[in-house]
């Protein structure tokens, strides 16, 4: 085999004295593809900021070779300038400028004068995007007016521009849909051939069996076990990543559904930049107590925007008629739909979930601040007790409560807002992506929690663009297409194959015959 182009030795990284990683190695060949698994908050993306420069050199204990030469880099652009570049789970986008710009963002072409040369970007953006098969983008136009799968691509085009030797992708297929994914790990392929090598971070285990020769498991900050991929089955990756087997990923519970509890009709959400344009176009459902409803449907279809429309969230122009109970609402802010009792989970937690200046347990505490407020004040004793019961609940991994939230991994700070809307006591809970970034042990706690909340009667709406997730735990799917309702399936019997089918489906066509009636 050929020298390695990496190698960590021993590597240690503490936050306020307690050790996020404890004598980590790893060591990637050219050409290779590295799996690196673990559950949230094992050290993957502490481990990758290390490498990357993301802490310098002296923050952290160890040692790197890079092309058998010690790297004690200072920075992200001293690694970039030896061609290590990351990807990071989190866009890093500008959302105001140009895909170009964005593409060349720190590395633009000048002309004589320092004056952007903008034909030569935009030429070069173009190749770049023929490169990685994406279609329909105008380099021109602001990163904002392209969906979270288009930006992801578009920043692995940002990557392929700085020429890497060594690509890291955290989790990279978060956003994308199974279409975008298969072009990625395409591309990830074609990269090895080249010679470029990869570090994978992933929770989906099909990828990583797809795309990685080895595979790197490191739990709570230590090294587990480095295996080629080949002598590995995706059990035995759980099995090492959580430290017991999981033979059963939906452990479903008998729950009893009863009576229409929620209601939306006509939801319409116009389209922002464009007025004329519906993103969701007259969309009527109901859910009953107890239920577990599935929305599923191709991204950009409306699905989430349908969820910002009924929880009074949606930033654009919109109509609906919301009724609980059989009582009209009338919501206007996130705030009147959880005074009603409605709790919703966002799909872009970093946006719209977190306050990043805030620590772990006042995030968790915002939704129901005013239980602590005492002639104006806030009972510390009271919400610190409440802040350590509920993050036991979920497992919230923190060193210490008023963390900040944004020094979490993903996984952490998205069941840090789980833990916040359940505070609410919600009798309709929407979940929006509720596991885009959490590991494998983390999604079971969260599906026998979903399990455990049906069971009490609270009532689920459930959107995800994993079919597999939406067929194990709903008892009925909602399919969205092009802002259309296209089907409404009991889940019995129901396939992948239905759902998609729907969602591509002229709109005229009649229903998959198993569809469930909405009465």
């Amino acid at each position: 085999m050929t020298e390695p182009l990496l190698t960590m030795r021993g590597i240690v990284k503490s936050f306020a004295g307690v050790k996020a990683l404890d004598g980590i190695d790893l060591v990637v060949h050219p050409g290779e593809c590295v799996g690196l698994c673990g559950e949230n908050g094992a050290g993957k993306s502490t481990l990758m900021k290390v490498l990357s420069g993301v802490y310098p050199h002296g923050t952290w204990d160890g040692e790197i070779l890079w092309e058998g030469a010690p790297l004690k880099a200072a920075s992200v652009r001293d690694t970039e300038r030896a061609g290590i570049v990351i990807i990071h789970q989190e866009l890093m986008l500008v959302p105001e400028l140009s895909v170009a710009e964005n593409i060349f963002l720190g590395n633009e072409i000048t002309l004589p004068g320092g004056r952007m040369n903008y034909a030569a970007m935009y030429q070069r953006a173009d190749e770049l995007l023929r490169e990685l098969r994406i279609d329909a983008i105008n380099v021109a136009q602001p990163v904002m007016n392209y969906g979270g799968g288009h930006q992801q691509l578009i920043e692995i085009a940002k990557a392929l521009n700085k020429r890497a030797k060594l690509l890291i992708l955290d989790e990279p297929s978060s956003s994308l849909t199974s279409t975008e994914t298969k072009i990625l790990l395409d591309i990830v392929r074609d990269l090895k051939r080249r010679g470029v090598a990869c570090v994978y971070i992933s929770h989906k285990l099909d990828e990583v069996e797809a795309v990685c020769d080895t595979v790197t498991v490191i739990r709570d900050g230590r090294h587990v076990a480095t295996e080629p991929m080949k002598d590995l089955t995706t059990d035995r990756v759980i099995s090492m990543m959580v430290g017991r087997e999981i033979r059963n990923l939906f452990p479903r519970e008998p729950h009893e559904i009863g009576d229409v509890v929620f209601e939306a009709r006509n939801v319409t959400c116009y389209d922002m930049t464009n007025p004329r344009r519906k993103r969701v176009d007259d969309v009527s459902f109901k859910l009953r107590r107890g239920e577990i409803l599935g929305v599923a449907g191709l991204v950009g279809a409306g699905r989430t925007e349908l969820m910002q429309a009924v929880f009074g969230a949606y930033p654009g122009a919109s109509s609906a008629t919301v009724l609980l109970d059989g009582r009209p609402l009338n919501i206007r802010s996130p705030l009147d739909a959880i005074r009603a009792g409605i709790a919703m989970v966002p799909e872009d937690r970093k946006r719209h979930g977190i306050v990043p200046q805030l620590g772990v347990g006042h995030n968790i505490t915002l939704s129901v601040l005013h239980r602590f407020a005492k002639r104006g004040r806030i009972d510390a004793a009271a919400e610190l007790d409440t802040i350590h019961t509920e993050m036991q609940r979920l497992a919230v991994k923190a060193a210490h409560p008023m963390l900040s939230i944004a020094s979490l991994s993903g996984g952490n700070q998205q069941k840090a807002v789980l833990t916040k809307m359940l505070l609410t006591d919600p009798q309709v809970l929407i979940l929006d992506e509720p596991t885009r970034g959490v590991d494998v042990g983390a999604k079971y706690e969260i599906y026998k929690l979903v399990f455990m909340l049906a069971k009490r009667g609270v009532s689920i709406i459930v959107v995800s663009s994993e079919l597999p997730e939406v067929l194990g735990l709903s008892d009925r799917v909602l399919v969205i297409g092009e802002g259309e309702l296209r089907g409404d399936f009991v889940n019995d019997g129901l396939t992948q194959e239905h759902i998609l089918g729907a969602a591509i489906q002229s709109a005229k066509r009649p229903p998959h015959p198993t569809a469930a009636s909405a009465a």
